[in-house]
C-alpha cells in the first residue's frame, strides 16, 4: 500500500493555471498533488555569443527553491554567493529537455529563459518544473507566432517529465515525499507527446534493479507522460 493510498500506477492529481503572472510572455502555476512551480518564459531578442549568427534560437533554464518550499527553512543560495551543485544540475536538466522538443531554426535568433521556481516541494520538482516549463514556452511561442514574429510553430512536440521508482519491492508512477524518500529505486522519465526519450535518470538507493524492471517504470512512465501531455494541452487550448 502507498503512504497515499494511491494505485501502483495513478498519478496525484494535477493542475495546471496559466496566466499567473502578469509581465512573463507566458506563466503558469503547476501542481502536482503538494508540489506546487511557478514557471514563467521570458523572450529576448539576444542569444548567447556561441551561437550568434547562426540563425539558431536558444532555450534554457533557471530553477529555484524557495526557503519554506521544503519541511524546515533552506538558506537562500544567494545568501552563499554561488547555486549549489543540485540546482545547477537541475536548471540544466530543464533546459536540453525543453530545447529538445523546438525547431531552433523555425525560432529565430532569439532567446526563451524558462524560470522555474518551487514554492512548495514533495517529491517530483524537476518533474514538474520540466512540464510546466513547457506550457509557460508554449505561451510565450504563441505570443511570437501571433505577432507574427515567427513563421511556423517552432514548438515540434510537447514535452514532460514524470518520476517513477521502486517502492517497498513494487514498481510505482509519481513518486511524492514520503516514497521518494524511501524508494529502492528511483527514476526520472522526461519524454515527447510522441513517446520519444529524451532522458532518463535511474538510481539504485537502496536496492539494485533489473531490465524487467525498469521495463516495467518505463511503461509507467509512458502513461504518466500522456496524462501529463493531456494536461497541457488542455491547459493551453
Amino acid at each position: 500500500m502507498r503512504p497515499s493510498g494511491r494505485n501502483l500506477s495513478e498519478m496525484r492529481p494535477v493542475s495546471i493555471e496559466t496566466g499567473y503572472t502578469k509581465h512573463a510572455e507566458g506563466s503558469c502555476l503547476i501542481s502536482i498533488g503538494a508540489t506546487r512551480v511557478i514557471c514563467t518564459a521570458t523572450i529576448e531578442d539576444r542569444v548567447p555569443p556561441f551561437i550568434k549568427g547562426s540563425g539558431l534560437g536558444w532555450v534554457t533554464a533557471e530553477y529555484g527553491m524557495l526557503p519554506r518550499a521544503t519541511n524546515t527553512r533552506m538558506r537562500r543560495e544567494a545568501a552563499s554567493g554561488k547555486q549549489g551543485g543540485r540546482t545547477v544540475e537541475i536548471q540544466r536538466l530543464i533546459g536540453r529537455s525543453l530545447r529538445a522538443g523546438v525547431d531552433r531554426v523555425a525560432l529565430g535568433e532569439r532567446q526563451i529563459t524558462v524560470d522555474c521556481d518551487v514554492i512548495q516541494a514533495d517529491g517530483g520538482t524537476r518533474c514538474a518544473s520540466i512540464t510546466g516549463g513547457w506550457v509557460a514556452l508554449r505561451l510565450a511561442v504563441n505570443k511570437l507566432m501571433k505577432a507574427g514574429d515567427v513563421i511556423s510553430d517552432p514548438l515540434v512536440d510537447p514535452v514532460a517529465a514524470v518520476s517513477c521508482g521502486i517502492y517497498a519491492g513494487q514498481p510505482v508512477l509519481d513518486l511524492d515525499y514520503p516514497e521518494d524518500s524511501e524508494a529502492g529505486v528511483d527514476g526520472n522519465f522526461i519524454m515527447t507527446a510522441s513517446g520519444q526519450l529524451i532522458e532518463v535518470q535511474m538510481s539504485a538507493e537502496g536496492s539494485t534493479y533489473s531490465r524487467a524492471q525498469m521495463n516495467e517504470l518505463l511503461d509507467l512512465a509512458e502513461k504518466g507522460v500522456s496524462e501529463l501531455v493531456a494536461a497541457q494541452k488542455a491547459a493551453t487550448a
